[in-house]
């Protein structure tokens, strides 16, 4: 399972799912509720991987303000237009304790699901919140020095960074957790990698965390990158990264680290020994309708590629459906899920729901599915879960234009797959509002002679080809906007 190449997961909001669950069930559901029929059925879709989201314990301080953040509310009330207090659990980024929630039946609960899930093949992937807790973690009163403090100067000028906070050594003025671009988050305290002995302890948080899943995903990871943390506080600090990742692969050499990166920091999150990264500069240029942006993005080395995760959304993202047009939508899927890297799927994705959940909302909003979406991403999933696909051999192909002065060949982006010598597919897409023709140039001398039976797999094309015109002059292709072509090349 860890040596497949090209894995697939599946983001999980769990509190949601539960809230599902406990309407169903007439009470309160935990962990242990969660049915193996679903279990099995995210097994037979093809993932590899499940996360998790908001498993840890939070508690009442940052509830609280969750609660009474008036443009919280605005948003909550959006997602939510019936929203109460009961829907408002507090973010599961600000997080009390680094333990199971009691609501969710515990580390035990866990354990048992874990190991329902790897009786599936599946692995289990949950947060780790690196730059901040929640307002009354037990640090707070235990060790206040793992906490960036503030002046009274701080708090009367910058508000919005900084609050007072009664601990058993008296009040303390201490810094939300941010980014150096935004203000801070309200509901955090920001943790202060200055120290070498919170270092230490956050390392010892992992390791904890690496004995109860097969993963993390970490928040936010590159604000504790040292050239990043000075610049948003001031404060040198040593690398965290490589000495956490080490240690936790000591006693769990198979243990995975994803990476929420941004600012162009993908490949130092990789260098700092993380097994995945966020490709989110793929998914901005997605979103600009054009396709050479995106094709040479994918010119990158697999070195880099392989550690890329890939996704449309996630739960900051707004959702693909009320992003993208149908027809743009397919045609990004097919981008972002058949090239390399890790492919991540976000819970309500395949349904088309069109409403981003807060994740300091337990509960969803009633959305109808969107049976096209649904169609199209069963169909997308079956193909994944062709080994050619998860462990084969990737590399772009050349667009050439069709006749002199044809500029939509720019249009396309088209790839190919292989393994071994028999197991062939051919990617092509027309990222654009218009009709696109192009050939596109097969890197497969030995079809020479022969006839190339093309398959759509994706779609109902099927079409035979003399093996000497692609070589000589390549597949030509003639599509309409947003369309798209996953064949299966055989020859005989």
């Amino acid at each position: 399972m860890f040596d497949l190449r090209y894995p697939a997961l599946y983001q999980i909001n769990t509190r949601v799912w539960l809230t599902e669950l406990s309407r169903v069930l007439g009470r309160s559901a935990t962990l242990d509720d969660i049915p193996d029929a679903g279990l099995d059925r995210l097994a037979e879709l093809g993932f590899d991987w499940i996360w998790l989201l908001s498993v840890w314990q939070t508690g009442p301080a940052a509830q609280a303000v969750s609660r009474a953040n008036p443009g919280w509310r605005r948003e909550f009330a959006e997602t939510l237009p019936d929203l109460c207090d009961e829907d408002i659990a507090g973010s599961g980024f600000a997080i009390q304790s680094y333990t199971v929630h009691r609501d969710l039946g515990g580390a035990e609960a866990l354990a048992r699901l874990r190991q329902r899930l790897q009786q599936r093949g599946l692995k289990l992937m949950l947060d780790f919140v690196p730059n901040h807790m929640a307002p009354d973690h037990p640090w707070i009163d235990e060790h206040p020095d793992y906490f960036v403090h503030g002046s009274e100067v701080d708090l009367a000028r910058s508000p919005r960074n900084y609050c007072r906070v009664q601990t058993r050594f008296g009040p303390l003025v201490l810094a939300h957790g941010r980014d150096p671009y935004f203000d801070g988050w309200p509901d955090t305290l920001q943790l202060n990698y200055g120290n070498p002995e919170l270092q230490q302890a956050m390392i010892g948080e992992l390791e904890r965390i690496a004995g109860q899943c097969d993963g993390v995903r970490c928040d936010m990871a590159m604000l504790v990158l040292p050239d990043v943390f000075e610049r948003t506080w001031g404060i040198p600090v040593d690398p965290f990264w490589p000495k956490a990742t080490e240690a936790v692969r000591r006693e769990h050499p198979h243990f995975r680290f994803m990476a929420e990166v941004y600012w162009d920091l993908e490949w130092t999150m990789q260098q700092q020994g993380f097994d995945y990264a966020y490709d989110k500069k793929m998914y901005d240029r997605l979103r600009d309708p054009r396709a050479q942006p995106v094709r040479e993005h994918l010119q990158a080395g697999l070195d880099y590629q392989d550690k890329l995760a890939r996704f449309l959304e996630n739960h900051d993202e707004p959702r693909t459906a009320a992003t993208f047009t149908p027809g743009m939508h397919e045609a990004a899927a097919i981008i972002t899920f058949l090239s390399p890297g890790l492919r991540f799927f976000h819970q309500g994705q395949f349904e088309g729901c069109r409403k981003r959940i807060s994740p300091h909302l337990v509960r969803a909003p009633e959305e109808p599915v969107d049976a096209q979406s649904q169609c199209f991403y069963e169909k997308l999933l079956t193909v994944l879960r062709q080994p050619v696909f998860r462990d084969g051999t990737w590399s772009l192909l050349a667009c050439l234009p069709a006749w002199e002065g044809n500029w939509t060949s720019d249009c396309f982006i088209a790839w190919c797959w292989q393994r071994d010598d028999d197991e062939r597919r051919i990617v092509a897409v027309n990222y654009a509002g218009n009709q696109s023709q192009c050939y596109v140039r097969l890197p497969f001398p030995d079809v020479s002679g022969r006839t190339v039976r093309m398959n759509d797999i994706m779609g109902s094309a099927s079409f035979d080809r003399d093996g000497n015109d692609l070589i000589s002059r390549g597949l030509y292709l003639d599509l309409p906007p947003w369309s798209y072509h996953v064949f299966e090349m055989t020859a005989s």
